[in-house]
């Protein structure tokens, strides 16, 4: 049994606190928040134990979901790992690229997992889009949020813009060549829109817009690959495919859901034929799902399927958009 500590219990730690009492194979063991009558109200409503401060809840536990804001990730984590904790650290991973590289680095020496909370890896809409994904060479990306004074505390890009990007360097693996982005601070102190264009060494192409200024939500990933255009919404839990295939090909060999002709292609040696699929996606939790894994990845001993390494690469990216925004702003 793998006893599990929360550090931050604001709005996404009480998700935290409730959902890690339905994973199997886990105690709950304390929670820990510096507002002590916040944390009593959790601890009352949940019946997770409170308790008074980090010290005396890294002693009761071997692993650790840390909810705090982000400017205390990197202490909060680097307590933890030091103490020999595993943890799970929701996005971003840290404010600097150098506080991960060290929570990296430290996590190594004491022999413990790092998982990063970028909850999009885990949407019902991505994992059955997966087998579709062959060579994605276009992303178009807009996460559009109403306003809410959560969050603000750092930028749209590492607010919002951070999760499309960890999905986006999830899926074309290759280094990034160029960024060139916008942005501009509306109702907050930070940058509440912004826009990127990421090129990479491989020749894909995203382009990645953020706001958290909008009307109406919306988290929707449009994606080109060769002989294939997906559209995901992350909202709705929702997946669109068109794609070609070979004449007679049957589209429902592979996949399942609805699955529909729309036309033929008869340009080149092979006519082709437009498929369009709307796949069955997994009735799941994502955040729950989450949490399943990093508890696998602890009792399994493997790699967390958002390492400490992936929270680290989507920050530098995202590091560069604020440089190439400060830049650009500097040039006005």
């Amino acid at each position: 049994m793998i006893r599990i500590g929360i550090a931050g219990i604001g709005h996404l730690g009480k998700i935290h606190a409730k959902l890690w009492k339905e994973v199997d194979g886990v105690s709950v063991t304390g929670i820990y928040d510096v507002n002590g009558a916040e944390s009593s109200a959790v601890s009352n409503e949940t019946g997770i134990e409170n308790v008074d401060d980090l010290v005396s809840l890294l002693e009761r536990v071997d692993a650790l979901s840390i909810v705090t804001p982000t400017q205390t990730h990197f202490e909060v984590a680097r307590a933890a790992i030091l103490a020999g904790k595993h943890v799970l650290i929701e996005k971003p991973i840290t404010t600097t690229t150098e506080q991960a590289d060290k929570l990296i680095e430290l996590a190594r020496e004491q022999d413990v997992k790092i998982q990063v909370g970028h909850i999009e890896r885990f949407n019902p809409a991505l994992l059955a889009a997966e087998s579709y994904l062959d060579d994605p060479r276009f992303f178009e990306s807009h996460r559009m949020a109403q306003f809410k004074p959560r969050g603000t505390d750092v930028a749209v890009v590492l607010d919002l813009m951070i999760h499309d990007i960890d999905v986006i360097l999830s899926l074309v693996k290759s280094p990034v060549k160029s960024i060139d982005a916008s942005g501009v601070a509306v109702v907050s102190e930070e940058l509440d829109i912004a826009n990127a264009r990421i090129k990479f060494e491989n020749g894909a192409v995203a382009n990645v817009t953020a706001s958290r200024i909008s009307q109406t939500p919306l988290r929707k990933l449009r994606i080109f690959a060769k002989d294939a255009y997906l559209s995901l919404d992350f909202g709705t839990k929702s997946a669109e495919i068109f794609r070609l295939a070979d004449e007679g090909a049957n589209g429902g060999t592979l996949h399942t859901g609805l699955t529909m002709k729309l036309g033929e292609i008869d340009k080149g040696d092979v006519p082709r034929t437009i498929i369009y699929e709307r796949p069955d996606v997994p009735e799941l939790n994502p955040l729950k799902y989450e949490l399943e894994l990093f508890r696998d990845a602890i009792v399994n001993d493997t790699v967390p399927v958002v390492s400490g390494e992936d929270g680290l690469k989507a920050l530098q990216v995202a590091e560069q958009i604020l440089r190439s925004i400060e830049a650009e702003i500097g040039n006005l």
